[in-house]
């Protein structure tokens, strides 16, 4: 499938609700460096929200190189594997303003959705994606939840 929105089952992936039942789901975020080098970053459930099937928000820690690629290119590629699926999605980013008190400092994202692809090979199944065990739930949750809710403002 090729199209300008995310599927239905990675729009229930990124849709913000229930992070403890998806905690061991991580992403790749690829941008380009200065040097015109890829660079890839890891992302979780807790740090992007679809606000439907053609956009996202992304909240990004400052002072990254992955933060400063978007802020210069306006541009990233969302990479996920679900449910049997790699799915490549072609961001265009546009940069929200700051909140004014948030527990977490965050660079916040608008994302729309240029191109959005599935792949599956025809002789092999994928079985997983990345996968993660988070070293202190409770309050990784508390960050993700307080860093959704920002993303919807």
């Amino acid at each position: 499938m090729n199209g300008m929105e995310m599927s239905v089952e990675v729009f229930d992936l990124l849709n913000g609700k229930k992070l403890v039942d998806k905690q061991h789901e991580a992403m790749m975020l690829l941008t380009v460096s200065e040097e015109g080098w890829p660079h890839t970053a890891m992302i979780s459930v807790g740090e992007i929200v679809a606000i439907s099937r053609k956009e996202l928000r992304i909240g990004l820690w400052p002072d990254t190189s992955t933060t400063a690629n978007v802020i210069r290119t306006h541009k990233a590629t969302l990479v996920l594997f679900w449910k049997g699926k790699a799915q490549y999605i072609r961001l265009s980013l546009e940069r929200l303003k700051e909140l004014p008190n948030p527990q977490y400092k965050r660079e916040r994202f608008h994302a729309k959705i240029i191109e959005a692809r599935e792949d599956m090979a025809k002789y092999a199944e994928i079985t997983s994606g990345i996968k993660i065990d988070l070293k202190n739930p409770k309050e990784v949750f508390e960050r993700w939840n307080e860093t959704v809710e920002d993303l919807l403002q």
